[in-house]
């Protein structure tokens, strides 16, 4: 992560950074740019992005991506797993251990130099199953 401290990020940059850390959840930039004006109602839709965009590349929140759907973002910044339900689309984080062996078998099969290792489980979360 760079250093860049919040008395250096600009007060649109602020308020897109407060929202995705203020946030339990993994936010598209359209609920960022909802959210962010809240806290600045004059902020423009491309400003949220191009904020998402600087703040991402500073390290300072994580972005997810799924196959052509839209970005999701994210405050938390180490190594974790995703859930997803297939109905309504939650998004959850899950921690699980992923073992040496199965780093080494998918750099195997895809003869690939692994950087990084991370799961997607596709499912039905407990909310639609009960729907």
């Amino acid at each position: 992560m760079k250093d860049v401290g919040s008395a250096g990020l600009t007060k649109q940059r602020q308020a897109v950074l407060q929202v995705i850390r203020g946030s339990d959840g993994h936010l598209t930039a359209n609920e960022v740019f909802e959210d962010a004006r809240r806290i600045l109602p004059g902020i423009s839709f491309a400003t949220v992005y191009n904020s998402l965009r600087f703040l991402r590349e500073q390290g300072m929140i994580g972005e997810v991506l799924f196959g052509s759907d839209a970005a999701r973002y994210d405050r938390k910044l180490t190594r974790h797993d995703h859930a997803i339900c297939n109905a309504c689309g939650k998004l959850i984080d899950l921690d699980l251990p992923i073992p040496p062996e199965l780093v080494k078998r998918g750099e195997r099969l895809s003869k690939f130099k692994a950087d990084s290792i991370e799961v997607i489980l596709r499912g039905t979360c407990p909310d639609c199953v009960r729907a």
